[in-house]
């Protein structure tokens, strides 16, 4: 049987993955959650799934936990998340931390020598050198659990990279696909967060809008797969069945199909090198009738190709987009910025930027810091 933590249990992914395990006792056990400040979710998967020890954010939310909850041992902060990463007990951990906080918890995984099913990408975009660095050093298999990493790891499966000419990651285009940029000044939290085939949080669901989630993809299967960026292409597929497409230099391309349910990427990840049986449905071609793919429009959604500028760049760049990504969305979902701020914000930070290596974690770190601090100065203009 094999032993699970799942970092960040609340949110969607985390979710996902209860659901997966639940279905699966008997090849599963649940030994570590952490959660951010979700108490009452977090208390009934304590009840179901019975944790040997759990992490949150703060004393509060751990003291509110112990109040509803009997049984495991109750960690809370950086330092208590990043004890429970490195669990001695798990066999696999599910990193899925929203944002730049899953870092240091999947770096805390890694050390451990733990296997990780990673879905926080930011980990990479962050730190891709560092993390990747770490893998090696203590013998860490990184599983993705993202669906078009998921899509590019079982289509090398067998064959590794021989052969490989590119990797071609596949976007839905999000719910405002096909607009221009004149139609995108006024929408809202609320258009942006109508995701046409995804059930996903609020903040990857607002980087599927502006494009900004696959740029982060690409940056992250740079590091995954040892890619150049010339050799990591974008479609559009708005039906959302192609998760993502490997090219061989033979001209062949071998595509992973299934129903856009992330249960499917985050059961492969549980299970490999095996596979189960999941809930998802099964995928009725005939019922599609046709799939379609075209180029991205990196006018009207430059995050994208600000993504790709960042990856060349190299160096502490990329920490510095997602970081002012970050603030940007936040700010965007308080209705503090418009939509088409978000990619305003990003790029004037990344302009006042002096790159650094980005080659150990005080770099990267000390990048975020300072990125946060611009960013929050340019939002603050915008509001003015």
């Amino acid at each position: 049987m094999k032993k699970i933590t799942v970092l960040g249990s609340t949110g969607s992914i985390g979710c996902g993955a209860l659901d997966v395990i639940g279905r699966n006792r008997d090849s599963f056990r649940i030994v570590a959650l952490t959660a951010g400040r979700n108490v009452d979710l977090l208390a009934r998967q304590i009840r179901a799934f019975s944790p040997e020890i759990v992490a949150v954010a703060d004393r509060k939310t751990a003291d509110a936990l112990a109040g509803k909850v009997k049984g495991p041992e109750i960690l809370w902060g950086p330092d208590g998340i990043n004890a429970v990463a490195a669990y001695p007990a798990a066999d696999l951990v599910i990193s899925s931390i929203v944002g730049s906080a899953g870092l240091m918890p999947t770096i805390s995984a890694i050390r451990a020598g733990k296997t990780i099913g990673l879905a926080n990408k930011e980990a990479l975009v962050m730190a891709g050198e560092v993390v990747m660095a770490e893998a090696r050093k203590h013998r860490a298999r990184i599983i993705p659990v993202d669906s078009e990493h998921s899509a590019i790891f079982q289509c090398l499966a067998g064959c590794g990279k021989t052969g490989v000419s590119r990797i071609i990651l596949t976007a839905s285009g999000g719910p405002f696909l096909n607009r221009k940029h004149k139609d995108l000044k006024r929408v809202t939290a609320q258009d942006a967060l109508k995701h046409p085939n995804w059930s996903m949080g609020r903040k990857i669901t607002v980087d599927s809008a502006t494009l900004m989630n696959k740029g982060l993809e690409v940056i992250e299967a740079h590091w995954l797969f040892k890619m150049p960026p010339d050799r990591i292409g974008v479609l559009i597929h708005p039906q959302s069945i192609v998760h993502s497409m490997v090219e061989f230099t033979d001209r062949s391309l071998l595509a992973q199909m299934s129903t856009p349910d992330m249960r499917g990427p985050i059961s492969y990840a549980l299970s490999y090198p095996k596979r189960i049986e999941t809930p998802i449905a099964c995928l009725e071609l005939d019922l599609i009738g046709a799939l379609t793919f075209h180029r991205p429009d990196v006018d009207t959604f430059p995050c994208l190709a600000y993504a790709y500028e960042a990856l060349r760049a190299g160096g502490t760049v990329p920490g510095v987009l997602n970081a002012a990504n970050e603030l940007a969305v936040n700010a965007f979902l308080e209705g503090r910025i418009g939509f088409t701020d978000i990619p305003e914000v990003i790029r004037k930070t990344i302009d006042r930027h002096s790159s650094d290596s980005g080659s150990s974690l005080d770099t990267v770190t000390q990048a975020d810091l300072w990125a946060r601090k611009t960013a929050q100065r340019l939002i603050r203009e915008i509001q003015q």
